[in-house]
């Protein structure tokens, strides 16, 4: 079935796809049936093997402004429960790929913890981000207490989550919570080219690379420089390592197949 809430656009430079989020008119507000489409997406993305890199974009006024709040308003904690709206979030994290976030406009409550799931972000001047669950009488819960603690540090992160204050683009870049921010007319664009950069790349290598760095969220150092040191080792398998290393002796551009 053609998905209602998103657009995916195949190969808008070699080996990268685009998914655009596309509820415009509730500036992509992420209701449940938005969310499934993406995961659906991205695990099909996953699974092609033309495809080594990701962007993910709204439209210029907004990136996401948060979830649907019209379907949690009346539902009951049990309500939530028996939802488990988040399982669908465990398996967009899963993605193996390597995930840009493009953000223009408004990325705020979960379209804010949706960015953070991502592993780079480019972003517009315009671009506001915040977490302002808080006045709704709830609390971030897709990891907007935790991504984002991580990400700018426990100072901002509590001012953010307990005021429900915006940031700037450029308070966001200074933080640590984004890569870059360029003019509001070449935020896809600019997005779409890191994107082509990391799928130039030997793709075995780019997915263990992305997942070691994220280990480093989940453990002790010691432990992180062991499953790096597993991950180093296990590209020596690759044919991907042989023709890198080979054309580098060289001095030509390696052929990366993803073997």
């Amino acid at each position: 079935m053609q998905p209602e809430f998103i657009i995916i656009h195949q190969q808008v430079a070699p080996y990268v796809a685009h998914i655009q989020l596309n509820r415009p008119k509730e500036l992509n507000a992420l209701n449940l049936q938005l969310m499934g489409e993406l995961r659906d997406a991205l695990k099909l993305l996953d699974a092609d093997d033309q495809v080594r890199a990701i962007v993910l974009s709204g439209n210029e006024k907004a990136f996401a402004a948060g979830a649907d709040i019209k379907q949690m308003a009346e539902k009951s904690a049990i309500d939530m429960f028996n939802t488990d709206q988040f399982s669908t979030w465990d398996t967009i994290k899963k993605t193996k790929k390597p995930i840009i976030a493009a953000v223009s406009g408004f990325a705020l409550g979960g379209g804010c913890e949706l960015m953070m799931l991502c592993d780079m972000i480019v972003a517009s001047e315009t671009a506001r981000f915040g977490q302002p669950e808080i006045k709704l009488g709830v609390m971030p819960g897709a990891g907007g207490t935790q991504r984002l603690t991580r990400a700018v540090g426990k100072a901002l992160a509590m001012e953010m989550v307990l005021t429900g204050r915006f940031i700037t683009a450029q308070e966001a870049l200074q933080a640590g919570l984004i890569n870059r921010v360029v003019p509001v007319e070449l935020f896809l664009q600019e997005a779409i080219k890191l994107a082509g950069e990391v799928a130039a790349m030997a793709p075995l290598a780019v997915k263990m690379a992305k997942e070691a760095v994220l280990k480093a969220f989940d453990t002790t150092l010691d432990e992180g420089l062991h499953f790096e040191r597993k991950n180093f080792y296990l590209l020596f398998a690759s044919a991907d390592q042989k023709e890198g290393m080979q054309a580098f002796m060289e001095k030509r551009t390696p052929d990366f197949k993803g073997q």
